[in-house]
Order: structure tokens, then sequence, then C-alpha cells
């Protein structure tokens, strides 16, 4: 019995989980070791493990990584590490499809098969366990391949600017210079929070941005890319605000 065959039958017969798998391996260069790093009273990559949790939609919820100290902590959150993920999996250059595939074709192998599967990055603080719910249910209303959070630029790219190697800009599009910001396309980006996928698009490697996707539009004030030290700061500074926000809020209830 092939893949496909056993995971029809599987299905038919409700054999089938719903997975989460959060990447985290432990060579991160630009900030070390950012996926276990302290964040707002906890390791980073615990708020991830903890908004999986929280939003029900998981059968199993597990850490792909190739790090001993990473394997520990996520499974002090409440994660399982089943695997360690092999070393040609873990250096700079590999994409997040083909670390979710070994993980799916993994979990297939050695369990239950996986129907859809959820990639949550472990460096997603501000990630709400009912954006993950909306994203399932956009998935399999939207009969897509792929549903994963988006939110919106907050200046027009048509207006974007380049600098010169003699110092000086341009355009990227000049021909934009007079159109009126209101009249300018949205334009919108990953959210960097997670991508929810059928099963079967991960392993046959399918483009998650393509027109087969669906996007889960979030606001900006929940968005926040982590790559850089500035990028950590400014993720510090809205996280605080958001307490802020909430204490507010609560003393006027």
């Amino acid at each position: 019995m092939d893949f496909i065959q056993s995971f029809n039958f599987l299905k038919e017969n409700k054999k089938v989980m719903r997975l989460a798998i959060i990447p985290a391996r432990g060579g991160s260069k630009r900030i070390p070791r950012k996926n276990i790093l302290p964040f707002g009273g906890k390791p980073m990559i615990g708020w991830s493990i903890e908004a999986a949790y929280k939003s029900k939609c998981f059968d199993r919820i597990i850490v792909s990584t190739d790090d001993a100290e990473i394997s520990m902590i996520a499974k002090k959150y409440g994660a399982e590490v089943p695997f360690i993920r092999p070393p040609e999996l873990s250096d700079d250059h590999v994409g997040t499809i083909p670390v979710i595939k070994h993980a799916i074709e993994w979990i297939n192998n050695n369990s239950i098969v996986v129907s859809e599967a959820c990639c949550i990055y472990a460096t997603a603080p501000f990630l709400q366990p009912g954006d993950i719910k909306n994203g399932l249910d956009q998935l399999i209303a939207g009969n897509a391949d792929y549903a994963f959070s988006v939110t919106n630029y907050p200046f027009p790219i048509q207006r974007a600017l380049r600098i010169l190697p003699n110092n000086h800009v341009e355009m990227f599009n000049p021909e934009q210079f007079n159109t009126r910001s209101q009249d300018l396309e949205v334009a919108w980006h990953d959210a960097g929070q997670f991508y929810w996928g059928k099963s079967n698009s991960w392993l046959c490697e399918k483009k998650v941005f393509s027109s087969y996707s669906l996007p889960l539009i979030l606001p900006r004030s929940r968005v926040q890319d982590i790559d850089t030290h500035e990028d950590w700061i400014h993720a510090e500074l809205l996280f605080n605000s958001h307490i802020l926000r909430n204490n507010l809020n609560s003393n006027y209830e």
C-alpha cells in the first residue's frame, strides 16, 4: 500500500492527525540563540508552543531542531521533540518547506498519517491562538493548498527608493511620482507567524506564495519580524505597549 492509498484508508477511518511543527535550529547567526532567548518572561519559543496549545487545533505539537538545549526547553514547555533534525536540513540555506516536509514524513512513517500541518515560527510572540484557528478554517473552507498570515505595508511600496552608488536616489517606480498615496494599490507581506498547509501540499513542495494560497489578514500592531537586534528591540517595545494597553483596559472594566 503506497502513501496515497494509506492516507485515504486512514482518512476514511478518521485515523489522521493535525500537526503543529515549530522549526527551531540552533545556528541562528544575526541574533545567536534567538529561539530560546528570554522575551517577555519566557524563552521566545515558549510563546509559539503556548499559542499552539491554546488554539486546540492540533493532535501533536512538535519542534524540529538540531540543538539539544532547544530540545530541552521545548519539552519543558510541553512540545514533543521526536527526532533530531539532520545536519543537511540545519544550515543557513535550507528553506522552510523541506524542513516541514521532513517532519511530516517522519510522523507519517512512525505514527498516524498527517492530514494538515501548520508551520509555526519559533519567533512569533504576538501569535494569537485565534489566528491559528482562523487560518485552519480558511484552509478547509477555501479548499486551498495553504493559508498563512499577512499584514499590509505601512507605506506605499510604489514610492520605494533605491540609493545609488553615488549616494543619490531614484524611485523604483518613477511613473508613480504624481499618484496620490490613497490611489495606490495596498501591498501585503508575509507576517512571518504561521503557515497552514494540506499535508500533500507540503510533501509535494508546492509554493506557499501562490494563487492557491489564502491570506489571513493581521493588524500591523501584532506583527514584527525578528531577524536583527533592531527588530528585537522593536518587538520588546511592541510587547510592552500591548501589556500597557491591556492593563489600562482592565482598569476601566
